[in-house]
């Protein structure tokens, strides 16, 4: 494993642009294997998680050209099995949307444990409940799940009780090939479900009610290849944002929607952040940052849990006390305990809130990596920070963000990839 070594105290100032959604390049890799026509998907975040879903749908019998470009061609005449590799299912979370794939097209799939951040407490439960809805027959054991539906999958109406993203992309996918219409309750809205709505479209389906929380699909007789081109990455523009911020310095960001971004570029208003923003532009200047008082997390499109941790060290450089309140998920913000021996003012009230008190001169030490995003937070804090840092296992940051060394060497960071 290797570490990244960071020399902070410097202001950072250039231009970065943003890859493709990593959350809806997963989702539509998964949907290309809903046909044995070829696929192309562009400007496809380099990451390695995007690495191992490759991987994934190869070891399903597909075949995949332009791996570790950002233009990806998948054809999948045949599914050779219908048991995604346990060992590349065990590092990735978003494995779990090969089952509404497989299920579909095969009647049949078996998924070991899904992996990635936090596997203990994110289940997958939203996810079997549509497949049984739409007549799967669930098993589960010790190492995982198996599915089967013999006579294909039938439409169906269901009310999901959490709007998951994954679990909605999932319920599409199955849906997509059913016999018969399915309606989607409670759906998720976020920006990278409504791509994989349009996506599914373009493959031939018909579906009403993009963006909402009501789906409806229609599945043609016979899913077709199609193209797309992946919108750019909010949750990456919001964390280059963020980098500037804290260091004082002016970042442009390159490449995302204006309105995917207003969720988060509002609560950055209430800090005081100088910025523009408009479709394909996000700058961030130099800011007397003050504190937001309170920022809860939401469902789309409320502010996103996948910004709260690089919100909280924004905060540690705002002047008052902002209570952070991640909701959604319990191990999140632990991560960020680290900054205390930063010299962070923090008070963990519970596992889903944080006070922070700022502002406050960080100081480097040795910080560990659990996931991606709080990952990459602690990244900001130490490129903040007085003195040397080192973040241990940077390839759990580099999941999601591509050519991370280069890009914030471009910026003027003095950083070092040992290992």
């Amino acid at each position: 494993m290797a570490d990244l070594v960071i020399r902070g105290g410097r202001r950072l100032a250039g231009r970065i642009s943003v890859d493709g959604n990593k959350n809806a390049a997963l989702p539509l890799l998964a949907a290309c294997l809903l046909t044995g026509d070829r696929c192309e998907l562009r400007n496809v975040p380099r990451i390695r998680d995007v690495d191992v879903m490759v991987n994934l749908l190869r070891s399903l019998g597909a075949e995949v050209e332009g791996a570790g470009t950002s233009t990806l061609r998948v054809t999948c005449r045949e599914i050779t099995t219908h048991e995604p590799d346990p060992r590349l299912v065990g590092r990735l979370r978003g494995s779990v949307l090969l089952l509404g794939a497989l299920v579909g097209r095969l009647g049949r799939a078996a998924l070991a444990s899904p992996g990635g951040d936090f596997p203990a407490r994110r289940t997958i439960v939203t996810h079997l409940r549509a497949l049984a809805a739409m007549g799967a027959s669930v098993v589960e054991d010790a190492g995982g799940h198996r599915l089967e539906a013999p006579r294909g999958l039938r439409g169906a109406s269901m009310y999901l009780l959490e709007a998951s993203v994954t679990g909605t992309e999932t319920a599409l996918l199955a849906a997509a090939q059913a016999d018969g219409p399915s309606e989607i309750r409670n759906a998720a809205q976020e920006p990278h479900v409504v791509e994989l709505c349009e996506y599914l479209v373009s493959m031939g389906a018909r579906i009403e009610g993009l963006g909402s929380s009501t789906l409806r699909i229609q599945p043609p007789e016979r899913l077709r290849g199609a193209s797309h081109t992946l919108r750019g990455d909010y949750i990456e523009a919001a964390s280059w944002g963020v980098v500037g911020a804290v260091t004082g310095g002016e970042v442009e960001v390159m490449g995302v929607l204006a309105e995917d971004l207003e969720p988060i570029t509002a609560v950055f208003g209430e800090m005081g952040l100088s910025f523009d923003l408009e479709d394909g532009r996000f700058t961030v200047r130099p800011s007397e940052l003050t504190c937001a008082h309170r920022v809860t997390t939401g469902l789309w499109p409320g502010f996103p849990s996948d910004i709260v941790s690089l919100v909280t060290v924004l905060a540690t450089q705002a002047r008052g006390r902002t209570l952070v309140h991640d909701w959604m998920y319990e191990l999140r913000l632990f991560a960020l305990e680290q900054l205390s021996a930063m010299r962070a003012d923090l008070f963990l009230c519970d596992p889903h809130r944080i006070i922070v008190a700022g502002p406050t001169k960080l100081r480097g030490r040795t910080l560990d990596s659990r996931d991606i995003r709080s990952g990459m937070a602690l990244v900001a804090a130490a490129l903040a920070a007085e003195g040397e840092s080192t973040v241990l296992e940077i390839e759990t940051v580099e999941r999601g963000y591509a050519d991370l060394v280069p890009r914030l060497t471009s910026l003027g960071a003095d950083v070092e990839r040992r290992g």
